[in-house]
């Protein structure tokens, strides 16, 4: 046993798992939202945008939800990035109705939207009142997340991403109480993706799981789960991050070339849960703290940034992750033997060409390779490195730690489309393992 600021702490393994109270996976589940909504109440509130709102199998699910015997009110406008704007005038717009559950239909922020319209039915005030981790004071409405794009995992995650007009980045809400009551989850609601946005949800996923696999260690004392919303690797973490990775790395290119494999859709749509299974305990880090600057300064996907930013990530925390981007190389599928850029030295070896697979994996579904790409100016790094550090929470989940100079020197390599400043030639001690 072990003791950290007064509190004992066993030596060993450590997992901890968040998630929807009901999961449900599976081709044609969505039929089933009326049954499971009206078990939860009988008044409730969809919310979506504008795209999903025309679509038949939308209209399905509102026909089901009514047939069910629930009232159903929809709000059709959540709009992308998911302004805090759009989600005030959705609350100021049911004074005086009754809502008893709330349903997110759609991408992420359809979701994040019916998270933050939840809360703010029961607590009141505005967004910005519980931006930041355990703000949320108690239960909110119960919420069923059915996602239509296989990225962001926010059907089973604790947080909500939102875009305030009066900062420069995304800002967060994190508390266990935002995690949806029921996961929906269709794949057949993912066939209509575009190809586009199929890659970059599917990026996201991808980043997710990477990231979370690879996040800080945190000493696990028994009061750690109720002090974090985000603790850091775990045990129970790692097995879905994993999988998820497998999933990805045999069924992107695919379903990015035939949008109609529907093996392959089914696998990203799993992928994506099982990516939201893991960043919504263990959290993400680095690729995500740069994203929410730079993407507000481009105006580009969220899936879109962390994807070009995430080999260059994992390249500067690869001395700290030797064993565990070993095995990323083999989820991805890389075999066993030499690394790409010189001789096989071993695990070493295998980890570097987990960074190399997985800049080639979305490379090749058309995610930008560089910064400059993706249209963030050379006067803009060092304001990226600065506003990145302040999403302390990634930061601090980091497997490395990270300092204003650190970061400049990940987004100045990605400006550049250049791994080879940070991908360590030679095997070196996990110096900096957190």
């Amino acid at each position: 046993m072990s003791e950290k600021n007064g509190q004992r702490s066993a030596a060993g393994p450590y997992g901890l798992l968040r998630g929807a109270r009901q999961i449900v996976f599976g081709p044609g589940q969505r039929h089933g939202l009326g049954r499971i909504v009206a078990s939860l109440g009988g008044n409730a509130l969809v919310c979506t945008d504008g795209r999903m709102a025309e679509q038949p199998e939308f209209r399905e699910m509102v026909a089901d939800l009514r047939a069910s015997g629930v009232r159903v009110e929809v709000f059709a406008a959540v709009a992308a990035e998911l302004p805090t704007g759009t989600i005030v005038d959705c609350v100021n717009g049911l004074a005086g109705k009754t809502v008893d559950v709330v349903v997110g239909i759609g991408g992420g922020s359809c979701i994040d939207h019916a998270k933050v319209v939840s809360l703010l039915l029961v607590h009141g005030g505005h967004p910005r009142d519980y931006y930041g981790e355990f703000k949320v004071p108690g239960p909110a409405l119960p919420v069923v997340a059915v996602p239509t794009t296989a990225g962001t995992g926010s059907e089973v995650t604790p947080v909500a991403v939102l875009a305030d007009p009066d900062r420069e980045m995304k800002v967060g809400i994190s508390s266990p109480y935002l995690i949806p009551h029921t996961a929906l989850v269709d794949p057949e609601l993912t066939y209509s993706c575009p190809r586009p946005l199929t890659a970059h949800a599917a990026a996201d996923a991808l980043t997710h799981c990477v990231e979370a696999f690879t996040a800080v260690r945190r000493e696990p004392t028994p009061l750690l789960g109720t002090e974090r919303v985000f603790v850091g690797k775990s045990l129970l973490t790692d097995s879905y991050a994993l999988a998820g990775m497998e999933l990805i790395g045999r069924s992107l290119v695919a379903a990015d070339r035939d949008g109609t494999d529907r093996t392959a859709r089914h696998e990203l749509h799993l992928a994506a849960l099982y990516g939201g299974l893991a960043l919504g305990t263990a959290g993400t880090a680095a690729a995500h703290a740069l994203q929410y600057p730079i993407g507000a300064a481009t105006h580009t996907p969220h899936g879109a940034g962390v994807g070009a930013l995430l080999p260059y990530v994992m390249a500067y925390n690869l001395p700290a992750r030797v064993s565990e981007f070993a095995e990323v190389a083999a989820a991805l599928g890389v075999p066993a033997g030499p690394d790409p850029a010189g001789p096989d030295t071993g695990e070493f070896d295998r980890a570097r060409a987990a960074v190399h697979r997985v800049a080639e994996l979305l490379g090749a579904v058309g995610i930008p390779r560089d910064l400059a790409e993706l249209g963030l100016g050379a006067d803009r790094l060092d304001w990226a490195a600065e506003q990145g550090m302040t999403a302390a929470r990634l930061v601090d989940n980091n497997p490395r730690p990270l300092d204003a100079t650190q970061l400049r020197r990940i987004v100045g390599a990605a400006f550049a489309g250049d791994l080879t400043g940070l991908l360590p030639g030679t095997p070196q001690p996990a110096t900096g393992d957190r």
